[in-house]
């Protein structure tokens, strides 16, 4: 006689079997799981706070996401104005998870900077790094929310305004992030910390790879005509990066005033602006006005894409094909 599993043991098995997984994760915003995937090979599951096309300046979580919140066991944050609000109360839901500030040692540039003229510098956090330029020593991540917010919180100081939050659009400061994103992975799966290891090593060459294609693909635009026009100013790091000057309709979700309509009309004019980029979770009103008075063509660049390295792709050729 076979043996046979009763009935109520049998749905106790299946019960196991499907609420076992492997460590899971939630990202603020779209690009991030795409480097978490990179760094774990694709055998964490990631969850996306700021849903893809909505935007992170208003977006609220529904009780769905914070359900599941509950039970994640790590959180990488960005540092833009969603984690700001939202932190605090990520963490009450699930006060036992691990929280990962990405953006730790990251000089973060001001989004008002070129919109002020500011002659000043861009604010930098404590020990933080520009890839581009001199490291200053840092120690190493505190994964706790109030060791991350004096970086992640807003700047008024010397008239900079909010720092922009937008640093997954430089290869290089991506690098940063995912030294993060290793460590944090390590930290709760210490079994497979060798694998997160070489993955990131291997993310890294395809960075360093992606950043020589996105130079040779701006290298031909002259210099006077190195500078695009946005709606929302989401595109610092990349310009920083790569020798352009972003010129935004809007900052801090504000639409611009008559005066400054007449004044960046006047730009665009005089610069030759043939194209203004915008992305879809913003309005493109005020874009269309300023497209049409100045005689370009609106168009579309989404900085959450979730497809990063393509996109970084597109992004590049876009500004190359309206600049050259």
């Amino acid at each position: 006689m076979r043996n046979c599993i009763a009935p109520t043991t049998l749905l106790l098995l299946l019960v196991a079997v499907s609420t076992w997984a492997a460590p899971s994760a939630f990202v603020t915003v779209s690009p991030q799981k795409y480097f978490v995937d990179k760094v774990s090979g694709g055998q964490v599951p990631v969850s996306i706070m700021v849903a893809p096309g909505a935007n992170p300046h208003t977006y609220e979580p529904k009780p769905r996401q914070m359900a599941e919140l509950a039970k994640a066991k790590i959180y990488f944050t960005i540092g833009d104005s969603f984690d700001q609000t939202w932190l605090p109360r990520i963490m009450g839901a699930n006060p036992g998870m691990t929280v990962v500030h990405t953006a730790e040692g990251i000089a973060k540039i001001p989004m008002l900077e070129e919109h002020h003229h500011d002659e000043t510098g861009p604010t930098a956090a404590p020990g933080a790094v520009d890839p581009h330029g001199e490291e200053s020593s840092h120690d190493t991540q505190e994964k706790h929310a109030h060791d991350g917010k004096h970086q992640e919180e807003h700047h008024a100081e010397d008239g900079q305004g909010t720092l922009d939050p937008h640093i997954w659009l430089d290869p290089a400061l991506v690098k940063i992030q995912v030294g993060h994103i290793r460590d944090g992975l390590s930290g709760i799966d210490p079994e497979h910390a060798a694998a997160y290891a070489e993955n990131a090593v291997s993310f890294e060459r395809e960075l360093d790879a992606l950043d020589r294609e996105i130079r040779s693909i701006l290298a031909p635009i002259p210099q006077e005509r190195r500078t695009f026009l946005v709606f929302h100013p989401s595109w610092g790091y990349f310009a920083k990066a790569y020798g352009l000057t972003q010129a935004a309709i809007e900052v801090e979700g504000k639409e611009p005033s008559p005066r400054d309509m007449a004044r960046i009309i006047a730009m665009g004019k005089e610069s030759g602006a043939k194209v203004v980029f915008v992305q879809p979770q913003f309005s493109e009103k005020s874009a269309a006005v300023i497209a049409r008075q100045i005689g370009a063509t609106v168009v579309r660049l989404d900085p959450l894409a979730e497809d990063w390295d393509g996109n970084m792709r597109r992004a590049a050729q876009a500004f190359a094909d309206a600049l050259k």
